[in-house]
């Protein structure tokens, strides 16, 4: 018989114990479900190691045993890590220039028809509060490429949505903020 033949084997009459062993000592099902591949995914990887069939049955169960360990340990870490995170972590306010200009929707609409990258480097520019360099780093283009298609989409910005500048909220008051030095 070869040892795929064996495995199929092994898998068909030991997969039911183990989902019920797993499944007992898990809260949900898709856990159980996991602990039970990752068991047979061990089993796989030593195909060629496994003991004789009257013994296949305890070592699987041993080895689940070891995956629930591992399953339940990485829990623990996500949960304390999760605290941390919680207790470090103080709501950022989020910086929404659209939401200051009364013509927001307009800001949008002419935002959406900017090329993709020109739109990007003005929304990781502005909104994001990125410098040329970063910005450039993020889209994978020179930091003068970036400076060129700043400019660009202002101009085109301001030209889709006009630019009076008496209007209480002036998109270039929003968007065409000066561009930091560049602290690089």
């Amino acid at each position: 018989m070869s040892s795929e033949d064996r495995f199929r084997r092994v898998y068909a009459g030991n997969f039911e114990a183990l989902l019920a062993y797993a499944s007992r000592r898990v809260e949900q099902p898709d856990d159980a479900a996991d602990v039970v591949a990752e068991t047979f995914l061990v089993a796989w990887r030593r195909s060629a190691d496994l003991p004789p069939d009257d013994e296949i049955r305890l070592w699987l169960y041993g080895v689940a045993r070891r995956v629930l360990a591992n399953h339940h340990r990485g829990g623990m870490r996500r949960e304390r890590l999760g605290e941390r995170l919680r207790q470090r972590l103080t709501p950022a306010p989020t910086r929404d220039p659209g939401s200051e200009v009364p013509q927001r929707l307009a800001v949008r609409a002419a935002l959406s028809r900017l090329n993709e990258t020109d739109r990007e480097v003005l929304l990781l520019t502005i909104w994001e509060d990125l410098q040329p360099w970063e910005v450039a780093e993020v889209i994978g283009v020179s930091p003068a490429a970036v400076r060129t298609r700043l400019s660009r989409a202002r101009a085109r910005l301001r030209q889709l949505v006009g630019h009076d500048r008496d209007a209480p909220g002036h998109v270039l008051d929003v968007l065409a903020v000066p561009v930091p030095e560049e602290g690089r």
